[in-house]
Protein backbone atom coordinates (compact mmCIF):
# COMPACT_ATOMS: atom_id res chain seq x y z
CA UNK A 1 0.00 0.00 0.00
CA UNK A 2 1.71 3.22 -1.15
CA UNK A 3 -0.52 5.37 1.05
CA UNK A 4 -3.44 5.00 3.44
CA UNK A 5 -6.61 5.63 1.38
CA UNK A 6 -8.66 6.17 4.54
CA UNK A 7 -6.37 8.97 5.72
CA UNK A 8 -6.35 10.42 2.20
CA UNK A 9 -10.17 10.53 2.22
CA UNK A 10 -10.14 12.23 5.62
CA UNK A 11 -7.61 14.81 4.39
CA UNK A 12 -9.80 15.53 1.34
CA UNK A 13 -12.82 16.01 3.61
CA UNK A 14 -10.88 18.36 5.89
CA UNK A 15 -9.59 20.37 2.93
CA UNK A 16 -13.08 20.57 1.40
CA UNK A 17 -14.24 22.30 4.59
CA UNK A 18 -11.37 24.80 4.33
CA UNK A 19 -10.18 25.69 0.84
CA UNK A 20 -10.00 24.81 -2.86
CA UNK A 21 -7.30 22.26 -3.67
CA UNK A 22 -5.93 19.85 -6.28
CA UNK A 23 -4.80 16.28 -5.68
CA UNK A 24 -1.61 14.90 -7.29
CA UNK A 25 0.48 11.76 -6.98
CA UNK A 26 3.75 12.66 -5.26
CA UNK A 27 6.38 11.12 -2.94
CA UNK A 28 4.99 7.64 -3.60
CA UNK A 29 1.74 8.87 -2.07
CA UNK A 30 -0.73 11.65 -2.68
CA UNK A 31 -0.22 15.39 -2.31
CA UNK A 32 -2.74 18.20 -2.02
CA UNK A 33 -2.01 21.51 -3.69
CA UNK A 34 -3.38 24.87 -2.53
CA UNK A 35 -2.71 27.91 -4.73
CA UNK A 36 -0.60 25.64 -6.92
CA UNK A 37 1.77 24.82 -4.05
CA UNK A 38 2.04 21.62 -2.06
CA UNK A 39 0.16 22.01 1.23
CA UNK A 40 -0.05 18.51 2.65
CA UNK A 41 -0.20 14.88 1.67
CA UNK A 42 -0.23 11.25 2.70
CA UNK A 43 2.75 8.90 2.41
CA UNK A 44 2.20 5.36 3.65
CA UNK A 45 0.29 5.93 6.90
CA UNK A 46 1.70 9.36 7.69
CA UNK A 47 0.30 12.82 7.12
CA UNK A 48 2.83 15.11 5.42
CA UNK A 49 2.62 18.84 6.09
CA UNK A 50 4.38 21.78 4.47
CA UNK A 51 4.71 24.39 7.18
CA UNK A 52 7.79 26.44 6.32
CA UNK A 53 10.98 26.30 8.35
CA UNK A 54 9.59 28.13 11.40
CA UNK A 55 6.26 26.32 11.37
CA UNK A 56 7.94 22.92 10.99
CA UNK A 57 10.38 23.64 13.83
CA UNK A 58 7.47 24.61 16.07
CA UNK A 59 5.38 21.58 15.06
CA UNK A 60 8.26 19.19 15.76
CA UNK A 61 7.92 20.06 19.45
CA UNK A 62 4.54 18.29 19.39
CA UNK A 63 4.00 14.58 19.93
CA UNK A 64 3.75 12.17 16.99
CA UNK A 65 5.81 14.33 14.60
CA UNK A 66 9.19 13.91 12.94
CA UNK A 67 11.08 15.69 10.17
CA UNK A 68 10.26 14.65 6.64
CA UNK A 69 13.34 12.84 5.41
CA UNK A 70 12.03 11.30 2.22
CA UNK A 71 15.38 11.71 0.45
CA UNK A 72 17.49 10.76 3.48
CA UNK A 73 18.08 14.44 4.24
CA UNK A 74 15.53 16.16 6.51
CA UNK A 75 13.47 18.83 4.79
CA UNK A 76 13.36 21.89 7.03
CA UNK A 77 9.93 23.04 5.88
CA UNK A 78 8.07 19.71 6.01
CA UNK A 79 7.11 17.19 8.67
CA UNK A 80 5.46 13.80 9.05
CA UNK A 81 2.66 13.25 11.54
CA UNK A 82 2.27 9.59 12.48
CA UNK A 83 -1.19 7.97 12.74
CA UNK A 84 -1.48 8.54 16.51
CA UNK A 85 -1.35 12.29 15.80
CA UNK A 86 -4.28 12.18 13.36
CA UNK A 87 -6.61 9.68 15.04
CA UNK A 88 -9.38 12.16 15.70
CA UNK A 89 -10.99 14.49 13.18
CA UNK A 90 -10.15 17.38 15.52
CA UNK A 91 -6.44 16.53 15.41
CA UNK A 92 -6.45 16.18 11.64
CA UNK A 93 -8.46 19.38 11.15
CA UNK A 94 -6.00 21.34 13.27
CA UNK A 95 -3.01 20.09 11.26
CA UNK A 96 -4.79 20.84 7.98
CA UNK A 97 -5.71 24.37 9.13
CA UNK A 98 -2.06 25.07 9.96
CA UNK A 99 -0.84 23.78 6.57
CA UNK A 100 -3.56 25.63 4.64
CA UNK A 101 -2.72 28.85 6.48
CA UNK A 102 0.92 28.48 5.42
CA UNK A 103 -0.09 27.65 1.82
CA UNK A 104 -2.20 30.83 1.63
CA UNK A 105 0.81 32.89 2.74
CA UNK A 106 2.93 31.66 -0.20
CA UNK A 107 2.68 33.38 -3.57
CA UNK A 108 0.37 31.55 -5.99
CA UNK A 109 2.08 29.40 -8.61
Amino acid sequence: MPYDPGLADRVCSALNRTTAFEQKKMFGGVAYMVNGKMCCGVVKQDLVLRLGAEGAASALARRHTRPMDFTGKPMKSMIYVEPAGTNSDEQLDEWIRIAVSFAHQMPAA
